[in-house]
């Protein structure tokens, strides 16, 4: 169907009550709407979400939105709710009768937008859910996380187009509020987006102020005490890197006579819920939060963003300011810069980078025969020939590696050809009885069907209320495919005999030839170093910013290629000040008596041998290795925490 300027102007109108749209918007809708694939580079706050909310409800078909945040979904849902809109999220958050009836509703075609995270497509039943349904638009918010290069790396993120392609959609829309060009060239050629169909809008935004402060440890409670006390009440952020910081920041405002609370992943989801929804409703409250909150909240008039910690990247930095003062009024964005805290920051990098003798590990158990038998045996019981299952958090542990960081190997051994993806699966799977065992078997005919459920049934493990199912031992007992027992478990949930639980997530990955693991171990090594450096270098732009001796707000831009950089922008520190100096980093060196000690303790843990993981027991950053030896808990873990892993791990490497 083809539509005019008129139609989508009206059919904006109608359903947000707009007259106009915002920059770029038009251009994404009418591309969707001839049926071409698009991408949206617009700034936090540049309207986003319209571009596939209005084609949600011009299509026939469902649309399918990709985010990685309950929270957005559900500010969003709420958002639409209010307009008439319906629009739905299947989540962790869904209780079993949900679960049923928004999957009821979605094979029926009742749910026009449905909101999902990427990790969802790990469910063998929602993918088979979805192969019957038209899928008229498949959309991705925070794109970027398909770039390696990018801030925030998420392997799922790269079989998204792969997943858009297999279940058949028409058209597919990335969206992202901070790409690079190299990103956005990454973005383009996995969801295969024309370069003229990837519409990137101007970054600059008049309205805000970014300010940069430098201070010390000591001084910076009382310097953000002293702007919040100097400037106009009103809805305000404050950033920090760790829990703990939201806490007692949040209670430190609270004495000074602020309306302050904390919002970090720590928090019961009922009080997350409730904090956000205050903020939402108040003109005046303080969150102090980790990095999660602000993401997709429809908040207009937020005066002021405060960094009490520096941001990992430029790219952290414009998605966290970008929440300030979208109603286009005067809004500063301040950031704290404070030496002590750049050891902690780089840690959450170095921390993320295996040892080469972990990769060598992990890789050897994935491609070699006798080692990936060992493996399956230990960590997934029975597979195929050349089939492996895993459970990434017990397989990272026993091999040193971070389930992250293990995805991430795995997608690397996927893009160069040596495994396969297969569609993952569930290990357990978890019953509670709502009908009994024999009306259950009266609702079968009397042949196979009743035969397999009685067997089903009597093989299933039970505690006091719940059963338990393992499936691949359960179809071998009953010398039977594996998906029957699934198709089984899931006959009982459909016709609510059964609340059904899945559990055990295994990847399955099929073996499609050998290496020479020493030649891959060192590439992929290489490769985890870039990364590494790569972030190292995300964080030192964010102080050069600082330090600028020009416009930074000009050179912000530049970072995002805004397609019409401003010109000094006259409200940014150094238009308004000057430059800033910062205080060079003190020099900190390892406790000699310290060091001594951890001399000692090498030579009675052999683990310690290894300079990376002799640094990381000394900067106290936590690996499964150290966990596991119980080095986590020694005296020296952590002594040297406030000296750079790159000068502790270059003393560790001359004393190897």
């Amino acid at each position: 169907m083809t539509y005019s300027a008129g139609d989508l102007e009206a059919a904006l109108h109608r359903h947000f009550g707009f007259t106009t749209f915002n920059n770029g918007q038009k251009e994404v809708v009418e591309r969707l709407l001839s049926g071409r694939s698009a991408a949206a580079v617009f700034p936090t706050g540049g309207g986003k979400s319209l571009c596939y909310q209005l084609p949600a409800l011009m299509l026939d078909g469902l649309t399918l939105v990709v985010s990685p945040l309950i929270a957005l979904m559900k500010d969003q849902i709420d958002a639409l709710a209010q307009r008439g809109i319906a629009a739905r999220r299947l989540d962790s958050s869904l209780d079993a009768e949900g679960h049923r009836s928004l999957m009821a509703d979605l094979s029926a075609g009742r749910v026009p937008l449905l909101y999902v995270a990427p990790e969802r497509f790990n469910n063998e039943r929602f993918r088979a859910a979805l192969e019957d349904i038209d899928i008229a638009l498949f959309a991705v918010d925070e794109a970027h996380c398909i770039s390696e290069w990018g801030h925030n790396f998420r392997p799922d993120y790269l079989k998204l187009g792969g997943i858009a392609r297999t279940l058949g959609a028409r058209t597919v829309l990335a969206l992202t509020a901070t790409a690079t060009d190299r990103v956005l060239l990454d973005i383009r050629k996995g969801f295969d987006i024309a370069e003229d169909d990837a519409i990137r809008t101007r970054f600059y935004r008049p309205n805000l102020t970014l300010r940069f402060t430098p201070t010390s440890a000591e001084a910076r409670d009382e310097v953000l005490i002293e702007r919040l006390r100097s400037r106009p009440v009103g809805p305000t952020i404050v950033y920090v890197t760790l829990q703990r910081t939201a806490e007692r920041m949040a209670e430190v405002l609270s004495s000074a006579g602020f309306d302050a609370q904390p919002y970090h992943a720590g928090l019961e989801p009922d009080r997350r819920g409730s904090i956000q929804d205050a903020f939402l409703a108040s003109e005046r409250m303080i969150v102090v939060a980790t990095i999660a909150f602000g993401m997709g909240i429809d908040k207009a008039n937020i005066r002021y963003v405060y960094h009490y910690n520096p941001p990992k990247s430029l790219e952290h930095l414009a998605q966290e300011i970008g929440r300030a003062g979208r109603d286009g009024e005067l809004s500063i964005c301040e950031l704290q810069l404070c030496h002590d805290d750049l050891p902690l920051l780089q840690n959450f990098v170095y921390g993320d980078t295996p040892t080469r003798a972990a990769i060598q590990s992990l890789v050897g158990a994935l491609l070699n025969d006798s080692n990936a038998d060992n493996n399956r045996e230990k960590d997934t019981g029975k597979a195929n020939d050349d089939s492996i299952a895993l459970a990434l958090t017990s397989f990272g542990n026993a091999h040193d590696v971070r389930p992250l960081v293990v995805r991430t190997l795995l997608t690397y051994l996927e893009l160069d050809g040596y495994l396969a993806a297969m569609t993952p699966v569930y290990d357990r799977f978890r019953y509670r009885l709502i009908a009994s065992e024999e009306e259950i078997l009266a609702r079968l005919p009397q042949d196979e069907p009743r035969q397999l459920m009685k067997g089903l049934l009597a093989a299933s493990k039970k505690a006091r209320i719940w059963f338990t199912v393992e499936a691949e031992k359960v179809a071998a007992r009953l010398n039977v495919p594996r998906d029957r027992i699934v198709k089984a478990l899931d006959w009982l949930a459909g016709e609510e005999l059964v609340e059904l639980k899945a559990q055990g997530l295994l990847h399955r990955y099929r073996r499609l030839r050998g290496a020479d693991v020493d030649a891959l171990t060192d590439n992929l090594y290489e490769r985890m170093l870039t990364r590494e450096q790569a972030e190292v270098d995300r964080l030192a732009a964010v102080i050069d910013l600082a330090a600028s001796n020009n416009c930074q707000v000009r050179a912000l831009s530049r970072h995002f290629s805004d397609p019409a950089p401003v010109d000094p922008c006259g409200h940014c520190e150094h238009c308004l000040t000057g430059p800033i100096t910062l205080e060079p980093m003190a020099e900190v060196e390892i406790n000699a008596a310290n060091w001594e000690l951890a001399l000692q303790l090498k030579a009675e843990q052999p683990a310690l041998a290894d300079p990376r993981v002799l640094a990381r027991f000394l900067c106290g950053i936590r690996s499964p290795l150290l966990t596991r030896l119980k080095l986590t808990k020694h005296a020296l873990f952590g002594c040297s925490s406030a000296v750079p892993f790159g000068q502790v791990i270059q003393r560790a490497a001359n004393a190897a």
